[in-house]
């Protein structure tokens, strides 16, 4: 739970009955959950992501669906939930059971464990998505693809989906320690945080990539834009640096390049079941534990969301919320 009153913020493990907001909810036994950085957004006092006072926390949740209406969404489906409200405006998946939606519940392909789907998480969803996107801008097999926030939920999956996808990622990191972990989850090579594009006092850096996908925004985000080859794109969809974003439109207007923005929040039905059908095919190519950095109880969860605030983790933590 994630509680504010009078300025004061108290997180901690209660027992508290799950209860839907609307008949049509699906009820969902919780297999796992994962630790998001908007989660951590949520868990801060005067938080400008949480829409009420208090709420069960995890934007995420995967398990076995143990009650619908919904004809798509039969008792014992494998499904993972994520998206809309949950874990903002309503309790989300760090708990036992949990309540959502039917547009935001999608359920799982065969190859896809409900503890891999927490692997991947929203993070990955999102990586996934942007993956997509920029295929269907043209992306070509084989080429060079710049993945920034490498070492994140988010910029991890990334690496590993391109490489598993037939491109090669190229891994943008402010931790070179980790440069071997990126080699390892298929980074063709590992570039600093400041090595993304040249001729700095020029309006146009060299063309150097074939596409990106941007976890940080900001600053890296206008110099990607500036390093684009012809005709490439961007996948922004992150903001970790800043949601400031400077830069000039010679990129879009002499390049033909395109900024493609992605969203999980609010992803339409549609695009839910595509991007769980992509993830499903590449499942069997990937060793997905590697991308875990630790799995946890509901009571470790505020040292959890702690790390992940302070940028110390390495992919994604799981939440088991099983008592043991």
């Amino acid at each position: 739970m994630v509680t504010e009153s009078d300025g004061t913020l108290s997180t901690g493990v209660r027992d508290v009955e799950s209860t839907p907001l609307d008949p049509s909810d699906v009820l969902i036994a919780v297999d796992y959950s994962g630790v998001n950085f908007k989660d951590v957004m949520v868990a801060a006092a005067k938080s400008r992501v949480r829409r009420v006072a208090s709420l069960v926390g995890g934007v995420d949740a995967a398990g076995t669906v143990m009650r619908s209406i919904d004809p798509t969404l039969p008792e014992g489906t494998r499904v993972a939930v994520h998206g809309g409200a949950l874990g903002v405006a309503r309790d989300g998946g760090f708990a036992q059971f949990v309540f959502s939606p039917a547009r935001y519940v999608t359920a799982l392909p065969e190859s896809v464990s409900t503890r891999v789907a927490m692997i991947v998480g929203t993070a990955g969803f999102t990586a996934m998505a942007s993956l997509l996107a920029l295929e269907d801008r043209g992306l070509e097999k084989g080429s060079e693809v710049l993945v920034t926030g490498a070492t994140g939920g988010v910029g991890s999956q990334a690496v590993a989906f391109l490489a598993a996808s037939g491109y090669l990622p190229v891994a943008s990191t402010g931790s070179p320690s980790e440069s071997q972990w990126l080699l390892d989850r298929g980074a063709r090579r590992v570039i600093g945080r400041d090595d993304v594009a040249d001729n700095p006092g020029r309006v146009l850096a060299s063309e150097t990539w074939a596409g990106a996908i941007d976890c940080v925004g900001g600053e890296t985000l206008a110099q990607i834009l500036r390093s684009l080859r012809y005709g490439a794109a961007v996948a922004a969809c992150g903001l970790v640096a800043s949601a400031e974003l400077a830069t000039t439109v010679y990129p879009f207007i002499t390049r033909s390049v395109a900024l493609l923005g992605i969203d999980s929040v609010e992803a339409t039905t549609s695009t839910r079941e595509r991007v769980w059908s992509a993830l499903g095919v590449l499942a069997p190519r990937i060793d997905f534990e590697p991308l875990v950095d630790r799995e946890v109880q509901l009571e470790d969860l505020t040292s959890a969301l702690d790390d992940v605030r302070n940028g110390t983790t390495r992919g994604r933590i799981l939440v088991n919320p099983t008592p043991v």
